[in-house]
């Protein structure tokens, strides 16, 4: 069990809030999506190249939009054209659908890189269950090794936005069940806003609070999770 001390986070947490308009011009359809995340986690479903790790980019510092805004809470980040939070001062937490690790450090010289607190970094590889992983390399440590190595980093850097892009998808299903369970602990803990990108219906069921349904670069009206839960339970005893 997650026993991470959030107390530092909580009254930011309380008031969470991150607003996205973004606008850019893709290869073949002009990204267009409006919408807001608060203490929760929110899913990107759609077809590949449909624009979702685009919005996550943008949203990172790492893509800029052509227009739009993109704000946490008071601080903006992005409005029409300027950029007023760079990248590093973002606090965003990302793990990338190869998790990103550098292959010459170690698993805790991955998780220390950007870290703030060394006690807070220790915990993390404590509760994650890969301290004894610690001196290894990337290629020495097995997929579900790695996935929890980069989410150690990503929290390392206590973030107050979590981005995760189809952190699953190279799981097997043993592996990825109990990492889709790991991550619904921290964020009962953590309660920042949290944006899941994936390819899966019944992942996105299980996780999120909310789905985004993404097509061409275009979002469909939004769906509250809790009603789509109540629906398939219904149709499950018919």
């Amino acid at each position: 069990m997650l026993t991470t001390n959030i107390s530092n986070f909580s009254s930011e947490a309380i008031k969470a809030m991150l607003f996205v308009h973004i606008q850019k011009q893709l290869a073949h359809f002009n990204l267009d999506v409006h919408f807001n995340v608060n203490q929760e986690i929110v899913a990107l479903l759609g077809p590949s190249g449909s624009g979702k790790t685009t919005i996550l980019n943008c949203i990172a510092g790492l893509t800029k939009p052509d227009q739009g805004t993109i704000q946490f809470n008071k601080q903006m980040f992005y409005h029409n054209g300027k950029t007023y939070t760079p990248t590093q001062k973002r606090q965003v937490g990302y793990l990338f659908q190869d998790y990103a690790l550098f292959p010459h450090k170690t698993v805790w010289e991955n998780v220390a890189y950007g870290m703030k607190r060394e006690n807070f970094a220790e915990q993390l590889l404590n509760n994650l269950r890969i301290n004894h992983l610690k001196h290894k390399y990337p290629q020495h440590i097995s997929g579900g090794e790695k996935q929890r190595v980069a989410i150690a980093r990503a929290l390392a850097t206590e973030p107050r936005i979590l981005l995760l892009d189809e952190p699953f998808s190279a799981l097997d299903d043993d592996t990825r069940l109990q990492s889709q369970q790991e991550l619904l602990r921290i964020h009962k803990l953590w309660r920042v806003p949290t944006i899941l990108v994936t390819h899966s219906q019944s992942e996105a069921n299980k996780l999120a609070d909310n789905i985004l349904y993404i097509n061409d670069g275009k979002i469909l009206p939004q769906t509250n999770n809790n009603e789509l839960k109540t629906k398939d339970e219904a149709t499950n005893k018919l």
